[in-house]
């Protein structure tokens, strides 16, 4: 079972939709022990770093997401949900995430239209099994403001270029991240994702 983290903030039923579409037991959920205990999380979001992650403090859901990815189950960043992945955000402020993966989250910069809204293409910087059948150059969909700067460069499997190149897919072990909306990509968003279900049921983990 999949488990859909439920913090009060993203397009959960769209993400939900996209893995009944492909036939993957899921589950929305804001329970730290279902989370805890499922065989593959998705971490979707969409509005506030600082919101975001408060609701998660008062729902208990930090420790156990950080024990997620330190145990090696998949752990799928979305949109707001990769953001919070890293350690800081200077969105309103400077204020801190999960930590689990090193990097900040900026605000592109002057002279860009913001939010970044609408296709753009991903360049694939590095092997990933979240690749598997996903064409090199692939376009999808993307609404945000902010983007990650991983502190490690291997960290970006996925480029796309606004202004200038970001990292707009991720990976590290076990722990991948889109700051597209795989979930409303059309068949290539829905091919990723069920790549990382595929993941969820025993296979390969390595990034």
């Amino acid at each position: 079972m999949i488990a859909i983290v439920d913090y009060g903030l993203g397009n959960l039923r769209s993400v939900q939709y996209a893995l009944d579409r492909l036939g993957r037991p899921c589950v929305l959920t804001a329970d730290a022990g279902a989370v805890a205990s499922a065989d593959g999380v998705i971490l979707p979001g969409v509005g506030a770093f600082e919101r975001a992650m408060a609701n998660l403090r008062d729902l208990d859901l930090v420790g156990v997401l950080r024990d997620v990815a330190s145990t090696g189950r998949p752990l799928l960043g979305i949109c707001l949900g990769l953001q919070l992945l890293f350690e800081t955000s200077d969105e309103h402020g400077r204020h801190e995430g999960l930590g689990i993966l090193p990097g900040q989250v900026v605000r592109f910069g002057a002279g860009l239209t913001v939010p970044h809204m609408g296709w753009n293409q991903v360049a694939q910087a590095g092997a990933s099994p979240l690749f598997e059948s996903v064409p090199d150059g692939a376009y999808f969909y993307f609404a945000h403001s902010f983007y990650a700067r991983p502190a490690d460069a291997d960290t970006a499997i996925g480029r796309t270029d606004y202004g200038e190149p970001f990292a707009s897919v991720v990976a590290r072990g076990s722990v991948f991240a889109a700051q597209c909306h795989p979930e409303k990509s059309g068949p290539t968003g829905l091919t990723m994702l069920d790549n990382f279900c595929r993941l969820c049921q025993g296979g390969d983990h390595a990034g």
